[in-house]
């Protein structure tokens, strides 16, 4: 071997070593850099192959996801677009793209692969059956009385919009109820309709069995199904999928980062939870739970990859800490079934005791014995586990005395307003004093009110400890809206009743509501005369 070749030897060797110590020098200052940290040539390394190319280009043209990724838990791991997106050969929402078969929609279903116990919990949850609202009594105000279930004509121009054909009667409840309770799925079909998960009929894995449904599914120029825009984009908590699946992950954990730092705090859970109906956002500010938080939250370690109370923090509870975050005392535990340690639920117009039933429905038995054999998790089961987060910060006295103060004031509640107005609606109806459609009378909308809207807030406000929304915007609105609206209201209908001649279902309703204000919770209505009734209460029954 010459001299030459043996410098040459030399020279790519120590350019050769050069290079690999630079390498391991960066691979060193690196080390404990997060995602959002990292050069986007070495963050590239750590996801898989077939993502590299995803990142790469929507960098470019969606530079936002790829910031919000960066800064996960997933980026962290090394789990890229494709991880997430992918799609099996035939699923309805299946489509090429730049070498991967991928889907628009990520599912619970999808998320399932990596988290199957979070998923299996969510679907157990009251959360995962947001959806049913699609055939509720709220929902037949958003498609009906406030919109139309179809569409009609303008009745005049929009300046500027001259497209303007038709009028969308269910805009309402796509854009209020649909986002938060979630929508219904449904991909664009050649006819002009919509294909939804009742059409494409999965299987247990989520593949479509109607295969005449799927080659209906309209298509843009690239073969990617295009969604019906009535009910995408939604990220709907109860959202009915297009593989069978309920739920969206992402209405809590917001993609692209799908923070549990975002989770944590009470600001996620106001998307929904808020308003006049269930203002438990406004209720939790009022109290001293989250007057606390305000304070606090920057010690609260709301980044810490554990956040368990009594361990990472102790400051204040937040509505995760709560409902569904691990503590102490159950070493650590985090649950995505939120409905496991609520012990009423004051969603209905009368309170209920949540005993449930294997599958998590609410047992209405009202016989003791028969009851006892269809609970398989009763309300004190429920409350014991609350009563568990509780008990980092108060005493059993404590504890104890809240939750009987809480149950009165629920109790209270039902007793003399909810039971009571509840009969009289009922026996309006059975008399055919009101007709069977929703809120074609005064008296439907005094009572929706009375319970959906004042009633809540009043139980929700015990419940969360807060006396403003307990009282003033509860309770005292509830008996306003009880003996100044509802009764009179009902005494009219009675009255109109008579006069038709209908004084036999007249004297029936009237006799009901006798009998509810004669009893001693209402006798102050009489005002110190035991022969005076109260003027606005029978003024309009004609004694």
């Amino acid at each position: 071997m010459s001299l030459n070749t043996k410098r040459i030897i030399v020279f790519v060797l120590g350019v050769a070593l050069c290079v690999a110590l630079i390498m391991v020098a960066e691979m060193e200052t690196r080390k404990g850099l997060t995602p959002e940290e990292m050069p986007m040539s070495t963050l590239l390394t750590i996801v898989p192959e077939t993502s590299r190319d995803c990142i790469t280009c929507h960098t470019e043209s969606t530079r936002g996801l790829v910031d919000h990724w960066r800064g996960s838990t997933h980026a962290a791991k090394g789990v890229g677009c494709v991880e997430c997106h992918q799609a099996n050969t035939g699923d309805a929402d299946g489509f090429d793209h730049y070498g991967q078969h991928i889907a628009t929609v990520v599912t619970p279903r999808d998320c399932s692969r990596c988290h199957p116990n979070e998923a299996s919990e969510f679907e157990g949850s009251h959360h995962a059956a947001a959806g049913n609202i699609l055939a509720s009594l709220d929902n037949f105000l958003a498609e009906t009385v406030e919109g139309h279930r179809g569409f009609f004509n303008p009745h005049s121009p929009t300046p500027g919009m001259t497209q303007v054909s038709t009028v969308n009667g269910m805009a309402s409840a796509f854009l209020g109820c649909m986002q938060c309770h979630g929508s219904k799925v449904a991909l664009a079909s050649t006819d002009g309709g919509l294909i939804t998960v009742d059409d494409l009929k999965p299987g247990p894995d989520g593949r479509p069995s109607n295969l005449d449904a799927v080659s209906r599914i309209l298509k843009d120029q690239n073969g990617k199904p295009k969604f019906h825009a009535s009910t995408w984009p939604n990220t709907g908590i109860g959202r009915l999928n297009l593989d069978g699946s309920r739920g969206s992950c992402s209405a809590c954990h917001s993609r692209h980062d799908f923070s549990p730092r975002r989770a944590r705090q009470p600001e996620n859970c106001g998307k929904c939870h808020l308003g006049p109906d269930h203002p438990q956002k406004e209720i939790y500010e009022e109290s001293k739970h989250g007057v606390a938080y305000r304070d606090l939250r920057e010690k609260m370690n709301l980044d810490s990859p554990s956040w368990v109370l009594g361990k990472d923090y102790s400051q204040a509870p937040t509505c995760a800490t709560c409902h569904m975050s691990g503590h102490s005392r159950n070493g650590g535990k985090v649950t995505h079934d939120p409905g496991i340690r609520i012990s009423w639920t004051n969603r209905p117009p009368v309170s209920l005791l949540l005993d449930t039933d294997v599958n998590g429905q609410i047992v209405t038995e009202a016989d003791p014995a028969k009851r006892a054999t269809l609970v398989a998790d009763t309300w004190q089961q429920k409350r014991s586990r609350m009563q568990e987060v509780c008990s980092h910060c108060h005493t059993p006295d404590y504890i104890s005395s809240f939750y009987k103060q809480y149950d009165d004031l629920v109790i209270l509640y039902n007793e003399k307003f909810a039971k009571p107005g509840q009969a009289i609606m009922g026996a309006l109806q059975a008399n055919g004093l009101i007709t069977k459609a929703q809120f074609d009378e005064e008296i439907e909308w005094t009572w929706f009110y009375l319970w959906h809207h004042e009633g809540r807030r009043a139980r929700h406000g015990a419940s969360m400890m807060a006396p403003d929304y307990t009282h003033w915007h509860g309770m005292f609105e509830v008996a306003e809206r009880f003996y100044k609206e509802f009764i009179p209201q009902a005494r009219e209908l009675t009255a109109h009743a008579a006069e038709s001649g209908r004084n036999a279902e007249a004297d029936a309703v009237n006799k009901l509501i006798d009998e509810i204000l004669a009893r001693p919770e209402h006798k102050w209505l009489e005002n110190k005369e035991p022969d005076r009734p109260l003027r606005w209460a029978t003024e309009s029954s004609g004694t």
